[in-house]
């Protein structure tokens, strides 16, 4: 994908108009959690509490993690999870899940959280009406790992997905873990063949397969398909997505049993073959009641790499096997697998399939509905968030202004609008238009657009006045020599 090697950063569209307005938290790399408003400035910055991803709650309070396991012996395994206030305090921590005694390091407690996490109260972890988490109390669902050996996968060492709710103290009160479900994901003989051979092997510790990669869970909430009779949607049963097996599923809470699935194949049905093969997705969820689109499956459907299957010239061996070079952010019905709405390439003005890869981030990424039916999109990789309308104008666009030192990206994990009320500490912003800028006209310092005309006027780092003073400068300097 072509990408420019200077462009702006910060906020750089906003139509106050037609924007649900409020504060945006995300992970600014090595910094840590950063909050800022509307108009892209940085009201408060939570140093060294890292995200995946950071939540802020009611009240000015923040979650995220405070250190990661060695990637020598783990893979994205953060130590703890915790939950701090304004002033950066701890009033909550949980690392109790397993004691590791990695070599050279200091054995500690863990909690090999990773990816995701909900508190009792709101079942997707973003703003809803009349659904606030809990801050002083509830129960945490928790998404994190486990070393496993499972020969009806493969023989080879495996990082296995579980999840785990927790109450206040820390006590794990219900564990559920993939690997115990395997027969029940739908995998064909192919798929089978090629994960016994190569589940994804990662070089942490003796090597482990990093063969599902679930990276969102949530519970449902209360919904009109379980309203209508439908038990596969009770609310407290738990939908995740898998990245590597092009899998969403949702499991009955009580029996742990998969009972509703998209994938790992897309080519089974009519319904599914409309709905075209969703690769390497992050944040699957159900749309919450209160928002518009209530009930429905929202997720990024990130392109990219993924699955396991039949080899092909994209991938020799059958693993990510399924390759497309664009992203889409897909709500969908899922009663029918009938596509309620979409944000694509073709939405986004881009000519498809030929500019189809200016809208595309292969790995993390996100989506929430906003309250008034705009859609929140992390478009990841790339460190941009927008907000789009239902009708697919682009009313709030922010980049990122921070590159990792591992990485040298402005990527970006997840990020999350909350109301201005939710942080009592600080007054509501001023809110000022930023209209979008007309790149073709746009120059740095020391350009002049083609032609100079005097009514030429360039927003942005170099304001053209009137009298041409720069094309004057240039012709004068043409003119000595």
């Amino acid at each position: 994908m072509t990408y420019p090697s200077v462009f702006p950063t910060g906020t750089t569209v906003y139509n106050p108009e037609k924007c649900w307005s409020g504060y945006t938290i995300y992970q600014a790399r090595e910094l840590g959690a950063l909050l800022v408003d509307m108009n892209g400035k940085e009201v408060k910055l939570w140093k060294g509490l890292h995200g995946f991803p950071n939540k802020l709650l009611p009240g000015g309070y923040v979650m995220g993690h405070t250190g990661e396991r060695n990637n020598a012996y783990g893979m994205q395994d953060q130590i703890d999870l915790v939950q701090v206030d304004w002033d950066g305090n701890i009033v909550w921590k949980f690392n109790q899940y397993e004691f590791i005694e990695d070599p050279g390091e200091e054995p500690q407690w863990m909690a090999r959280q990773h990816h995701d996490y909900q508190r009792e109260g709101n079942p997707v972890g973003y703003y809803t009406p009349g659904m606030e988490p809990e801050v002083d109390g509830g129960n945490t669902l928790i998404l994190g790992h486990k070393n496993v050996r499972n020969t009806d996968i493969s023989d080879k060492n495996l990082l296995d997905d579980v999840i785990i709710e927790v109450d206040w103290e820390g006590n794990i009160l219900w564990e559920w873990a993939c690997n115990e479900h395997f027969h029940e994901l739908g995998f064909d003989e192919t798929a089978k063949n090629i994960l016994a051979r190569d589940p994804n092997m990662r070089q942490a510790g003796e090597g482990m397969g990093d063969w599902m990669h679930i990276n969102s869970m949530s519970k449902l909430g209360p919904n009109k398909w379980y309203d209508a009779g439908d038990e596969r949607f009770h609310p407290e049963n738990i939908i995740w997505d898998a990245r590597e097996t092009n899998i969403n599923a949702i499991i009955d809470k009580k029996t742990g049993k998969i009972v509703w699935k998209l994938g790992p194949r897309y080519d089974t049905s009519e319904e599914l073959k409309n709905l075209g093969w969703i690769i390497g997705q992050h944040h699957t969820h159900m749309v919450p009641r209160g928002l518009p689109g209530e009930g429905n499956i929202l997720t990024f459907d990130n392109g990219g790499w993924a699955g396991y299957g039949s080899p092909n010239p994209g991938s020799p061996t059958g693993r990510m096997n399924a390759v497309r070079d664009y992203s889409r952010v897909l709500e969908i019905d899922p009663t029918t697998f009938k596509i309620v709405w979409q944000y694509t390439p073709v939405e986004a003005g881009l000519v498809h399939p030929v500019d189809s890869n200016r809208f595309y981030s292969p790995f993390i990424s996100g989506a929430q509905r906003l309250p008034n039916g705009n859609t929140l999109i992390t478009e990841g990789s790339g460190g941009r968030i927008i907000e789009v309308t239902s009708d697919y104008e682009v009313v709030w666009e922010y980049i990122s202004p921070y590159w990792g030192k591992f990485l040298n990206m402005n990527m970006v994990y997840r990020a999350y609008r909350v109301p201005y009320d939710w942080v009592p500490q600080l007054e509501k912003p001023g809110e000022i238009p930023i209209e979008k800028t007309d790149v073709t006209t746009f120059r740095m310092p020391g350009a002049a657009p083609s032609g100079c005309e005097d009514e030429t006027e360039v927003p942005g780092v170099v304001p053209y006045q009137g009298d041409n003073a720069l094309c004057v400068a240039a012709e004068e300097e043409l003119d000595e020599e």
